[in-house]
């Protein structure tokens, strides 16, 4: 193996290298246009993946995979840049992985061969040192069989899974969730979540007491659990286990499902040991506060607070200091409180005029390297490191090495009037070259309680750009992070003004002069399959077809399920938060059947394309198939295809090129060229 790892680091370099030399088109005349990236480009798994700066900075964990193989777990010397294949398996990839310390990593795999309906194997989670050595397997992974590894004592059963939070990594600790479910097979409701400490070296574990029926958990800068959240029926209360005497004590109750003036959600501890949280604190936007857990109220002034949108985000740390905050308004950023980092990303920003440039830096560095990831609307995620002492980068890796940013689409983040007054923000792609009546595809994002987009490189909209299509992505009333308001307008408002929201979006664009008002289709996924298939009920004239994947076609369905397959939705979630985010199946009846695409069927008479998964437990199969059946009656211009071994969403690269590749043609054959008024 050890023959093949400089080829390794070749490989990685000229994918940069490849990226940057073609971020700007040479000058001169154009040539004839070149075809289309394949769709390979853009769905294919990348070779590259993640990488990951140990605590000190001495060393680089990269996940990567040659020549379309297993992913691997690779770690990089940086004084010498000499390279180790610290974890590899014949039979599965490498998924998850963070450092234990500087020493030692932990990981989780998957089977990127095959879909959920298919998996022989939970992630498991598996320990190593740096160089290979010292693995041992820490959690179960049903089924399997590792070659050239012997599986000691004290391995969890599978059902354990890594806690992401990394705290101090000074001790060869970690943590991991054990969920309870209901079910004979543990696939029923979440009852709650147990919390062990796990060490990676000996495989002992402890249970974490827990207060009550937990949910979440938090650990502090230093590690430690500090923070447990518990759900009983709808009300959420967060717990503080008090260092003073080691006892839980409440800090909050609140709806969790629909908030209230004084909810909060907690994001971190700083060095200092005071608790960061995000709450509105009773207005429109959630901001970046501090929570004092003497007086159990929250700062009355914002850490930080954006204009135009929800704080999300998190700390930037050290062992002993806060450094800065990264946040996400249109596109990702940093707030540095501290001088020199705000130099540093100044110094980084001027060399890579072109990104977002986010800088990642070790918890206790000893060594010049910061992580800089590079991303932009034509760029995907690249990887570089920073040398503070010379001023140089060196390239890492690219997660769609492929893709040549040049020939990429523009993206930009645009607002416009709903009929009612409300201000809708959307994204918007553009192919290149004329940026005037084209086929408009108008994106659905699914949730619909999330926000969909932000600005940045999208498989998706630039692959539909890439075929010549304007892709319009709206944050219609319901999506998140664009303040209260805009979410709570979204209530009860599935088919009725969240459905308007997109039709105005469409015609926003055709006043714009972006949309042929001849060659519009609507397509999302999930909550989007829903709105497409509404739209074409709703705004029929405006819409000359409509592409449905994962998507509900009747709201009754998740409240009443099927005898085939059960939904993963909570029942207490059915119970307390649908009602009133969605409708009341006994109070709103009339309503729920109105904006039942299932119910509506006979009035759509475009073309629709439809595709299901067969082991989808959010949006079960049967909302598929009655919807099919109940098209199919009276509408000839239906395509229906199920990916046997897939849930919500497509995990198989072959599965998403064959999706995308029907996408192609269908919107070929329906808005791909000008067609007369009435020819539909």
């Amino acid at each position: 193996m050890s023959a093949h790892l400089p080829h390794l680091l070749h490989l990685l370099r000229v994918a940069f290298l490849c990226a940057t030399t073609l971020l700007i088109p040479a000058a001169g005349a154009a040539g004839p246009a070149a075809p289309p990236p394949p769709l390979a480009d853009f769905f294919d798994n990348p070779a590259f993946s993640a990488a990951l700066l140990s605590p000190d900075g001495k060393f680089l964990a990269v996940r990567y995979n040659k020549d379309n193989q297993r992913d691997r777990l690779i770690v990089i010397e940086l004084a010498n840049q000499a390279i180790k294949v610290a974890a590899s398996f014949s039979d599965r990839d490498v998924r998850n992985f963070q450092w234990v310390n500087n020493e030692r990593l932990v990981l989780d795999t998957t089977d990127k061969t095959v879909g959920p309906g298919d998996e022989r194997y939970w992630p498991g989670l598996y320990a190593v040192n740096r160089d290979g050595a010292r693995f041992r397997q820490l959690v179960q992974a049903n089924g399997s069989f590792l070659q050239a590894h012997v599986v000691a004592s004290n391995v969890l059963p599978a059902n354990h899974f890594l806690v992401r939070q990394t705290g101090a990594q000074t001790s060869d600790d970690v943590y991991v969730t054990n969920p309870k479910r209901d079910g004979m097979h543990g696939d029923g409701d979440l009852k709650y979540v147990n919390l062990l400490r796990l060490n990676t070296v000996t495989g002992r574990s402890e249970t974490v007491r827990r207060p009550g029926p937990a949910i979440d958990w938090l650990l502090d800068h230093k590690g430690e659990p500090r923070i447990c959240i518990t759900l009983d029926k709808n009300i959420q209360t967060t717990w503080y286990l008090d260092p003073a005497n080691n006892q839980w004590r409440e800090i909050a109750a609140f709806d969790a499902y629909l908030g209230g003036k004084d909810a909060f959600t907690p994001l971190a501890f700083a060095p200092d040991g005071s608790l960061v949280v995000r709450s509105a604190r009773g207005k429109d936007k959630q901001a970046l506060h501090t929570f004092n857990l003497g007086t159990l109220q929250i700062s009355a002034e914002p850490l930080v607070v954006l204009a135009d949108y929800d704080f999300s985000g998190e700390l930037i740390t050290t062992r002993d200091k806060l450094l800065g905050v990264r946040y996400l308004s249109d596109a990702r950023s940093t707030v540095w409180f501290d001088a020199r980092m705000k130099t540093l990303q100044a110094a980084i920003d001027a060399a890579l005029p072109a990104t977002v440039n986010l800088v990642e830096v070790a918890a206790h560095a000893e060594a010049p390297w910061v992580l800089v990831h590079s991303y932009s609307d034509r760029q995907p995620e690249r990887y570089l490191l920073y040398n503070l002492e010379s001023g140089k980068f060196n390239p890492v890796g690219s997660t769609h090495e492929r893709i040549v940013p040049a020939s990429m689409a523009a993206q930009e983040a645009v607002r416009y009037k709903a009929r009612d007054g409300l201000t809708i923000p959307a994204w918007l792609t553009l192919p290149k070259g004329t940026g005037k009546n084209l086929p408009l595809v108008l994106l659905v994002h699914g949730g619909p309680w999330v926000r969909g987009g932000e600005w940045g490189w999208s498989a998706e909209s630039q692959f539909l750009a890439s075929r010549g299509y304007a892709v319009l992505e709206p944050e219609y009333r319901g999506s998140t992070g664009f303040g209260r308001a805009h979410y709570h307008a979204g209530w009860k408002q599935w088919g009725l003004k969240m459905q308007d929201d997109l039709a105005d979006g469409a015609r926003w664009a055709i006043a714009q002069g972006i949309a042929d008002p001849k060659r519009i289709c609507i397509a999302g996924a999930s909550y989007g399959g829903y709105a497409a298939l509404m739209g074409l009920v709703n705004d029929g004239p405006l819409y000359q077809c409509g592409i449905n994947w994962v998507g509900v076609t009747d709201i009754n369905l998740l409240y009443t399920g099927h005898w085939s397959f059960a939904s993963d939705m909570s029942s207490d979630y059915l119970k307390y938060g649908a009602p009133t985010l969605i409708g009341d199946p006994v109070k709103d009846a009339a309503q729920l059947r109105a904006t039942s695409p299932l119910l509506q069927a006979a009035r759509i008479r475009q073309p629709v394309l439809l595709a299901y998964g067969a082991v989808d437990r959010r949006v079960p199969l049967y909302h598929g198939k009655k919807f099919v059946e109940a098209l199919k009656e009276h509408n000839p211009k239906v395509e229906w295809v199920v990916y046997q071994e897939e849930a919500h969403g497509w995990s198989l690269p072959k599965n998403r090129i064959d999706f995308w590749g029907r996408v192609e043609q269908f919107l070929q054959r329906h808005i791909g060229t000008p067609r007369e008024a009435g020819d539909r």
